[in-house]
């Protein structure tokens, strides 16, 4: 499920969408399937289409995953199984143990990453890492949407752009909904998969999310 460049998209630079679809064979190299879509209608409806109805998913807080709208479709009534829902139903103080289960291991965990490296090394930030573990190993089947400008060279320059812009940015978010400043606790690093068919990453022609 791939698409290509139409005669609307003339602001995608054509570097650009050379840079991702040479990642997208990079990631494809290291077990990871990858998808490349124009926008993020199509980066949705492309995400949608992977989980089938009914089934326990879970996903960590993203603006990537809120401003595409799939956040709002995961918790539809009755579309499937989420697991943040019922994890915010419960008592944190008594049921702290059940919530660490429910969330740790989920069928299908969704999110996003700070930076993706040419090399195809994905980047992921947590204050808690509550999203980590599902990403590295605790989710059945993991599906990430990155946009363009996440790309970038190296580690040294995702680890950059984790720092410079996305925790600046959910800091912010963070300020403003508790009062107090979020920490950048864990950091995790996937390179690639150990078996095919995990991990899908749906690459976004255009920029979306921080």
């Amino acid at each position: 499920m791939r698409t290509t460049s139409g005669p609307d998209s003339g602001t995608i630079h054509p570097d650009a969408t050379d840079q991702l679809e040479r990642l997208a064979d990079v990631l494809r190299e290291h077990m990871i399937e990858a998808i490349i879509v124009d926008s993020g209608a199509d980066a949705r409806d492309a995400v949608l289409a992977m989980i089938p109805a009914g089934v326990e998913v879970h996903w960590g807080k993203s603006k990537t995953l809120d401003d595409l709208g799939i956040s709002a479709e995961l918790t539809e009534p009755g579309r499937y199984d989420a697991v943040r829902p019922r994890q915010f139903a419960m008592d944190r103080q008594t049921q702290a143990r059940e919530i660490r289960k429910l969330v740790s291991a989920p069928d299908y965990m969704l999110g996003s990453v700070a930076a993706i490296t040419e090399d195809g090394t994905l980047v992921a930030a947590s204050a808690t890492g509550s999203q980590l573990g599902p990403y590295a190993v605790g989710a059945g089947r993991l599906i990430l949407v990155v946009g363009s400008q996440k790309v970038v060279p190296d580690l040294d320059a995702a680890l950059r752009r984790m720092r410079e812009v996305v925790f600046p940015w959910e800091n912010e978010q963070v300020r403003a909904r508790l009062g107090v400043d979020t920490i950048l606790g864990k950091v995790l690093l996937i390179h690639r998969e150990w078996a095919e068919g995990r991990t899908t990453v749906v690459l976004v022609r255009e920029p979306v999310g921080v």
